[in-house]
């Protein structure tokens, strides 16, 4: 079970933060494009930045915590970590404006 370490973490993290979409309504996942447009350049940019660290031997990952799957050098839950870890971010902010009634960005 150690291979699914990394995994576990991550769906901690979106089980942490998910509720927030359902009990306060914040609705992330519901204005999805938006989601996508915050995502991509996050994604993007801290991939490419990855992957020059694993070439350069900066950094490396453990492989007993990990399932194997990868994309070249990059692992499945390295790149899902990419993804996770600013949607709940973005989740935690949007609770934040729902429940101060703070308004920010276009609306």
């Amino acid at each position: 079970m150690r291979h699914l370490s990394y995994l576990a973490v991550l769906a901690f993290c979106l089980l942490g933060s998910g509720w927030l979409e359902v009990v306060l309504r914040v609705r992330v996942y519901r204005r999805w494009r938006r989601l996508l447009l915050a995502l991509a350049p996050t994604v993007l940019v801290f991939v490419v930045w990855d992957l020059a660290a694993i070439a350069a031997g900066h950094w490396t990952f453990d492989a007993e915590q990990m399932t194997g799957i990868r994309f070249g050098s990059l692992p499945l839950e390295e790149l899902l970590f990419f993804v996770v870890v600013p949607i709940a971010a973005i989740l935690a902010f949007e609770a934040v404006r729902t429940v101060t009634r703070w308004k920010a960005g276009d609306e």
